[in-house]
């Protein structure tokens, strides 16, 4: 299937983008027209997705990167900026959760939920955005969660850190605003991903429900009672890199089915 052409001609990168909603971002971009370079620590993962993207008519670039590390997220800015020219759009998926109860909380856990969900941002952002500044204006879309607007028990780093993003978003959609650039949030719930399924497995462990049982709890967290889909996020996600969405800067758009309405 052929590439439509809202965002032909522009240039993407996508951390996280091996699975789950990075996936899914990455292959939405592509639909939509855009060469996608995507990024995260899982080379046949990507190889195979960049297959698939290369099979839409658009170029793929393959960036295997821990985007904790800062100098591998300079590398893959550099390749990145190297094979496109330039990045019109910036999408930080990457993201881990892990829950803990926070008595005798694990520092090793506090610091990977903060480096993997909140610090790649950071990193990632600082090595591009100069690109489009030089270059008069690009979209920045960090991937958050309902998690960065209201607290639950067991996640308190994870929460932490996705309140970070968002902080983060707000205070980027301002200081870059100047330049042409805009920094938005998008805020998923519980995701039909293989994240939430390690969430399902862990719920099952420890309660002694059964998987469906467990999986059913998620579901209810949401009033339309299911998981959403990656492709939903997705869709937010090229919405927010059209042309037309200039006007939208500093939100957060939560794809939650009204769990969480702020």
């Amino acid at each position: 299937m052929a590439a439509e052409s809202v965002l032909t001609g522009k240039c993407a990168l996508v951390t996280g983008a091996g699975r789950g909603i990075g996936r899914a971002c990455a292959l939405g971009l592509a639909q939509a027209g855009a060469a996608v370079a995507v990024a995260a620590r899982s080379r046949g993962e990507l190889e195979q997705l960049a297959a698939e993207i290369a099979r839409l008519g658009v170029r793929a670039l393959v960036c295997p990167c821990d985007v904790t590390d800062r100098e591998q997220v300079e590398r893959m800015a550099e390749a990145t900026l190297a094979e496109f020219g330039k990045l019109d759009i910036l999408v930080n998926n990457a993201g881990a959760a892990k829950s803990q109860a926070f008595l005798n909380h694990p520092d090793e856990i506090w610091h990977q939920m903060l480096a993997v969900n909140m610090t790649s941002a950071y990193y990632v952002t600082k090595a591009l955005a100069p690109a489009m500044v030089k270059q008069g204006g690009g979209r920045i879309i960090n991937i958050a969660s309902t998690a960065a607007h209201v607290g639950a028990r067991y996640v308190a780093a994870y929460t932490a850190a996705k309140h970070g993003v968002l902080g983060l978003t707000r205070a980027l959609a301002l200081e870059l605003v100047g330049y042409g650039i805009t920094v938005n949030a998008v805020c998923p719930g519980y995701v039909d991903t293989p994240l939430t399924q390690i969430a399902i497995d862990n719920i099952a462990k420890v309660t002694g429900r059964s998987p469906a049982e467990a999986r059913k709890a998620l579901e209810t967290k949401s009033p339309q009672n299911r998981l959403i889909a990656p492709e939903e996020v997705a869709a937010a996600v090229v919405f927010l890199a059209r042309d037309s969405s200039f006007g939208i800067n500093g939100q957060a758009i939560n794809i939650d089915g009204g769990a969480v309405q702020t």
